[in-house]
């Protein structure tokens, strides 16, 4: 297996005008789109918590998709972790 085909799972943290805009529902799609497992969710703060497990190049496509929207992001922070095989994407209450 080559080093871009290794599955990781990256934790992106979503800030600014990200709730109530459809950015969870638009990610599931993103997600699907290009073969990315895990889930999103809203979090009290405002914010919204993704983890996305696929290849390094899955998970930097999807985490730039991530930076432009939809809504007003502010920021978007990533951390890497192994993965723990999820089956799917959803949206996670």
């Amino acid at each position: 297996m080559k080093e871009n085909d290794e599955l990781l799972q990256y934790r992106i943290h979503v800030t600014g005008y990200v709730q109530g805009v459809g950015f969870r529902w638009r990610t599931v799609r993103e997600a699907a789109s290009r073969g990315i497992k895990g889930y999103v969710k809203n979090m009290p703060d405002g914010s919204v918590y993704i983890e996305a497990e696929g290849t390094r190049k899955q998970l930097r496509d999807f985490t730039e998709w991530c930076r432009k929207g939809p809504g007003y992001v502010e920021s978007v922070t990533t951390d890497v972790y192994p993965p723990v095989n999820h089956r799917d994407f959803r949206v996670k209450y």
